[in-house]
């Protein structure tokens, strides 16, 4: 069952709750979510439920219909993350695992692991123990193979996921493996389920050959009931009638999982499909579907791979499938999750390096680094976009902090009262933010670390109750309401109300609780303002994205390796200087991705020219290039290193 406990609860009213429910042999789990906080009891017996209601603290009591408990959407509304290391699987975000299916020796996991760490995987998988239907097939290296696979992640930073064929492995896998994985011949093995449960370490459970979605999740229940709540789900395909694959992949299994329960789920096209040519296009479509990752099996040579080699990606395959799903995950509302190796940190290590003082500003090398705070700093509301951005390129470990104006932001980075800020920096539609460019100017010691792509999907919100025919007025940004403006051509009774921000729209109607007036924002302000959503995506072009760009002091360091840099210069008033410093770059083989100009304060008609370039191999070549710059044009400045999710 499920108590919501009030929300003036105390600890003392919480503590009586849980000690009633134990002592009649519940199990109990603690749940804060938004809104409210809930125990969940699970057990064996029954107890009349108006006894546990009249507890002091309690505001309700719920039953949960499903038969899996713990694992059901009914006891836990948000989506579970489960954090494995560095890596988190769920919440938004593409977790991808990669590696042979068979671990063979040190230097095929040390080429295979390089090869997918660069493309973008964040964990490491390689069979130990091979459970094979042939007793003389490859049974894998065993304990010298779980060797392997530990030294070669920490090696490449990688959490590692390793196959578990019984519980008399147990012991021996969890010092080397970050992650156990459940076969799908062993999804009902219950024994080996409860001995995983106790172990409490991450499991990825694989949906049986022929198991229901049900059944799926009661092996799952097992863990959990077992004290294990770190349960990440696997689709890899179950058997039919059909020949022509090895296995038929269930992408229809993963929004019904993920109605049903919390828990993420992950697809493996690789034995799904079990052919090469077959893995791509039904990993895109996994992630299409709602798939919170993707297990492939990625060989160096898979024609020489000891165990499933012709469903094994080449690497140059894995780095194009990567691509691809950079691509769609924008469009989905998701980011593809990454890791950061180590390297140079930050801007002030890059100055030291490329040995030339081309770059302007104060160093930053004889400067302390500020204590971490945990929390970073973006312009708007509660519920803006600016915080979606936050959210989506950090996840839930920091907080992020409104500001009232974009210097603002600036402001509480360059203070040290946050570890980051996120600004716009351009919209598709509307072009780019020239405040938050000239800001970049004026403050020498903030560098962009990071850059987020978002898309930007317009919803019309009111408060629980009203109805479209019903709206007199509605009020967003400007910007908000011209992108909407077909949806008020179809209602032109509706007045269009401008405001200062999106998510101080929906808190103004919010506050109103006035059934005639709406507000158009990101969905993210209706969960913040309590607002109900009466109709989704009313944007005139549904290809409206802003890009992001994340700031912070010069001495910090890199959230992920970069793969753009950004530079600022000026040029001097003669015919041909913009074509000679472009003509530089294209020399140096430099990609560029944005040319922006503004004119220099106190100096008319000259122009500083932003420009942002892909990441050379080598950062010599950047180097090189900036000081080659330097002879055709003035005040050459690095903006920052920065890693660009997404284009």
């Amino acid at each position: 069952m499920i108590i919501v406990l009030r929300k003036d609860v105390t600890p003392e009213q919480k503590q009586e709750t849980r000690k009633f429910l134990e002592n009649h042999g519940f199990k109990v789990r603690e749940i804060v979510g938004e809104q409210d906080t809930i125990f969940g009891a699970v057990g064996r017996l029954t107890i009349d439920t108006r006894e546990v209601e009249i507890l002091p603290g309690v505001d309700r009591v719920i039953p949960i219909s499903k038969p899996y408990k713990l694992a059901s959407r009914e006891l836990k509304k948000e989506d579970s993350i489960i954090n494995i290391g560095p890596v988190r699987v769920g919440g938004g975000r593409i977790a991808v695992v990669a590696g042979p299916c068979a671990v063979e020796s040190l230097e095929q996991m040390r080429e295979t692991a390089e090869k997918v760490r660069e493309a973008g995987a964040v964990m490491l998988r390689g069979g130990a123990f091979k459970p094979r239907t042939s007793p003389y097939s490859f049974q894998g290296l065993e304990e010298e193979g779980l060797k392997i696979l530990k030294q070669v992640g920490e090696e490449f930073e990688m959490p590692v996921v390793s196959e578990i064929v019984g519980t008399e492995y147990a012991e021996l896998m969890k010092d080397y493996v970050d992650v156990l994985q459940v076969g799908a011949r062993n999804m009902q093995n219950f024994e080996l389920l409860k001995k995983l449960g106790k172990i409490g370490k991450a499991v990825v459970l694989k949906r049986g050959l022929s198991a229901t979605i049900e059944e799926w999740l009661m092996a799952a229940e097992y863990l959990m009931a077992h004290g294990n709540d770190n349960v990440i789900l696997c689709e890899r395909g179950i058997r039919t009638f059909e020949t022509y694959t090895r296995n038929t992949l269930d992408i229809s299994a993963i929004p019904v999982v993920r109605k049903l329960s919390h828990l993420p789920i992950l697809v493996d096209p690789s034995h799904g499909t079990g052919l090469r040519g077959k893995v791509s296009p039904m990993a895109l479509a996994a992630i299409a579907a709602g798939a919170d990752g993707l297990m492939v099996e990625v060989h160096p040579h898979p024609d020489q791979a000891l165990s499933d080699g012709p469903q094994s990606l080449y690497p140059d395959q894995f780095e194009r499938l990567m691509r691809d799903i950079e691509a769609i995950a924008p469009v989905l509302e998701k980011e593809l999750e990454r890791t950061p190796r180590k390297r140079r940190t930050g801007l002030s290590d890059y100055r030291a390096a490329s040995g030339n003082e081309v770059l302007s500003g104060p160093a930053s090398s004889d400067r302390t680094a500020p204590e971490k705070t945990g929390l970073i700093a973006f312009q708007g509301m509660r519920g803006a976009y600016s915080e979606t951005a936050v959210h989506r390129f950090f996840g839930e470990e920091y907080q992020a902090v409104p500001c009232e104006k974009f210097e603002d932001v600036f402001k509480q980075v360059l203070q040290g009262q946050v570890d980051y800020g996120t600004v716009p920096i351009e919209n598709s539609l509307a072009g780019t933010v020239h405040e938050v460019l000239d800001l970049l100017l004026q403050y020498p010691d903030v560098i962009v670390v990071g850059e987020q792509k978002i898309r930007i999907i317009h919803s019309l919100m009111a408060v629980p109750g009203a109805e479209i025919q019903g709206l007199k007025r509605v009020y967003s940004h400007p910007q908000g309401l011209a992108q909407c403006s077909r949806f008020f051509e179809e209602h032109p009774s509706i007045e269009r109300v401008p405001f200062f921000d999106t998510a101080g729209a929906v808190a103004h109607v919010a506050e109103q609780k006035d059934l005639s007036l709406g507000a158009i924002a990101g969905y993210e302000a209706s969960r913040v303002y309590d607002v109900e959503i009466l109709k989704e995506g009313i944007e005139n072009n549904p290809r409206n994205y802003t890009r992001f760009f994340i700031i912070a002091r010069t001495e910090t360091a890199p959230i992920h390796s970069p793969n753009r840099a950004a530079l600022v210069f000026s040029t001097r008033d003669k015919p041909g200087a913009l074509f000679d410093v472009l003509k530089v770059l294209a020399d140096n083989g430099l990609n560029m991705k944005k040319l922006e100009s503004r004119p220099i304060q106190g100096r008319p008609w000259n122009y500083m020219f932003l420009v942002a370039v892909d990441m050379p191999e080598s950062q010599d070549i950047l180097d090189g290039t900036i000081v080659e710059i330097k002879k055709t044009a003035g005040d050459v400045r690095v903006l920052g290193l920065y890693y660009s999710h997404g284009d």
